[in-house]
Parts: structure tokens; sequence; C-alpha cells
């Protein structure tokens, strides 16, 4: 009942509030409702991908061709590791078509082209893996600006309903706690509102920041691989 009563109390306390701060309050709201929906959205989107990530590097290292790994990942598109995986290989086939076909054309070892082409592997590669980070990075930097702006909106709001309160002792009576306290208070709610949001912002960002590092490492890591995994198959490096 006293946590109700509470709660009853600082929503009658915000709608009570001046125009100034109750549009500072509605900021404030509208900014925790993106944040929340950023932090669940990424949260699915890191766990799927994450998910996918170990389901593919069992595949892959456990697969007997590049071609089985290629046609049993197409439905993997959440991890940015089967989608690296896919430009490269693309790029490969290319790559050794072009050899083969110089080659019965009687112009060179096929062996040599296709080493002279995997630069073009490497660059897929690298082009894929900056598409895929950036994909993953898609909606995070919301939570930091929101981390960073909500506290201060609220303190303008705070701020202003301040102000406000002491604008209404000079207009006469005694200056007492029970004038002032009221108008004070209100004035809080914005404060609270905007650490209300910016707090889990401040805390999921950091949590996605680290994640996203995993998964930039675990990207570069089977890209090297790979290479390392041609040169040695196909090219007796």
């Amino acid at each position: 009942m006293e946590a109700q009563a509470v709660t009853s109390g600082v929503f009658d306390m915000a709608l009570g509030t001046g125009p100034v701060v109750k549009a500072v309050l509605l900021i404030l709201i509208s900014c925790s409702v993106v944040s929340w929906t950023v932090i669940f959205a990424k949260w699915f989107a890191f766990s799927r991908a994450s998910k996918e990530s170990t389901v593919f590097l069992d595949l892959f290292w456990n697969a007997k061709s590049l071609e089985s790994i290629f046609g049993e990942t197409k439905t993997l598109k959440s991890s940015p590791l089967p989608n690296v995986f896919r430009a490269g290989y693309l790029e490969f086939q290319k790559v050794s078509a072009k050899g083969q076909e110089q080659s019965e054309k009687g112009g060179g070892n096929a062996q040599s082209i296709i080493g002279s082409g995997l630069e073009n592997v490497e660059r897929a590669l690298r082009k894929a893996y900056m598409t895929e980070m950036l994909r993953l990075e898609r909606l995070t930097p919301w939570l930091a600006t929101i981390a960073s702006v909500a506290p201060f909106i609220g303190l303008f709001g705070t701020v202003w309903g301040i102000m406000n309160s002491f604008q209404g002792l000079g207009t006469g009576g005694p200056a007492t706690l029970q004038r002032v306290a009221p108008g004070i208070s209100e004035a809080l709610i914005a404060t609270a509102v905007g650490l209300a949001a910016a707090i889990p912002a401040v805390i999921f960002y950091n949590n996605y920041v680290q994640r996203m590092k995993g998964f930039r490492t675990d990207t570069e890591n089977f890209a090297s691989d790979f290479t390392n995994i041609l040169k040695r198959n196909y090219l007796g490096n």
C-alpha cells in the first residue's frame, strides 16, 4: 500500500508540473521507450548471432568440402561468420573458374593464377567483415546518445522547475519550507526520470560493446583461418 501511495504521489506530482517540465518528461519517456526497444532488439540479435556462430564453426571444421559448407549455411544469416565465409567462397569460386579457364586456353598454370587472385578473396573477406560489423553495430549508438543526453535533459527540467519555485516566492508571503518543498520535489522528478532512462542505456551499451568486440575477434580469426586453408589446400602453401 505504501509503494502504491508513493507511485500515485509521484504520478500526481508529474501531472502537476508546468508545461516545460511536462515537455521534458515526455521527451525522457520517449527516450526510455527507444532505449528499451533497442536493448531488446539487440539482445535477441546478439543471442541469435552467437548461436549461429557456434553452429557454423561446428559445420566448418567438420565438413568435407567448402561446397557442402556453403550449401548448409545458407540459412545462417544472423552471425557474421557464415556471411563472411559465403562472400569469400563466392569470390574464390570466381578466381578458380578464371584460373581453370585460362589454363585450358594455355594462358598459364591454374594454381599460379588462383594464387595471384587470392588477393581478391582477401579483399572480399575484408569487405564482408566491415559490412557485418556495421550491421551488428546498428542502433547501438542510440543507447550511447540516450545515456549521455538523458541526465542533462532531466537536469534542465529540474533547474527550470526550481526556478519557477523560487520565482513564486517573490510574489509575496513567507519563504517557508512548506511553500518551496512541493515545487522542488516536482522539479526533481525530471532528474529521476532522466536517470531512469540513462542508467539502463549505459549498462546495456557497455555490455553490447564487449559482445561486439568478441564478434570482431572471432570474425577476424575466422577470415585468417579461411585464407590459410585456401592457401594450404589449393596452393600448397
